[in-house]
């Protein structure tokens, strides 16, 4: 088989789950979203455009995270209070971030529904504003566990004198979280520029600045999903 031909199957077999899915349809929308911005001002009929393709993709991948809560509810069942976590730190983050996660879940929901007109909720833009924040809230607490995770392997590896004695894919696999770390980081910029004005960078990025960003995160969460099917075959 051709390496074109293993690269088709191996994303064939990646959009066919809903993670991968997601991703790509994430570059898709952000990757409209950052032509969108660039032709603002050189061609507003063609930003228009792009602008709309990049709305139609973000919805779509709104209306399907409205199936997320069952999932997220019998991770966080099993997740308990993090007893299988290696210390206290990564424990309190992992509880708190499933606390978060099931109460975003509904109020993303909540906006949705607003949003198509289906149910008349006051107040719309508010909501909107309490699902950035949950949002933001989401990304910090995932890229603080990420980080910690990080700091406690890269101790465990230090402590061993001989570099050659650790095996090729644990090795692969924590330098593989510098690429999470650097994509949560994107995901956390991007979270924060949703919030309303006045707080923090909320509202002070550009179209193209949030299709830059967006895509580079995306481009890195596919790249993810290839290394880590490739160091576990």
């Amino acid at each position: 088989m051709s390496n074109t031909s293993k690269f088709v199957s191996e994303f064939c077999d990646i959009i066919d789950s809903y993670g991968g899915r997601d991703k790509v349809m994430k570059a898709l929308c952000y990757s409209a979203k950052l032509v969108s911005g660039y032709h603002a001002k050189r061609n507003p009929d063609l930003a228009k455009r792009y602008a709309t393709a990049s709305s139609k993709i973000s919805g779509a991948r709104a209306t399907l995270r409205l199936i997320d809560d069952i999932p997220m509810i019998q991770y966080a069942l099993e997740y308990g209070l993090g007893e299988n976590e290696p210390d206290r730190v990564m424990a309190v983050l992992g509880v708190t971030a499933n606390i978060v996660d099931l109460l975003y879940y509904p109020i993303e929901k909540v906006c949705w529904l607003a949003e198509h007109k289906i149910v008349d909720v006051k107040n719309a833009d508010r909501w909107d504003n309490v699902n950035s924040i949950f949002w933001v809230l989401s990304v910090y607490l995932n890229l603080m566990r990420t980080m910690r995770n990080f700091s406690l392997n890269q101790e465990k590896l230090s402590c061993n004198p001989k570099l050659s004695d650790i095996d090729a894919t644990v090795l692969a696999k924590h330098r593989l979280e510098l690429v999470s770390i650097a994509r949560i980081s994107l995901d956390f910029v991007h979270a924060v520029s949703t919030l309303p004005g006045g707080y923090l960078w909320g509202g002070k990025l550009t179209t193209f600045q949030v299709g830059a960003i967006g895509t580079l995160s995306a481009g890195l969460g596919i790249y993810q999903i290839f290394a880590k099917r490739r160091l576990n075959k």
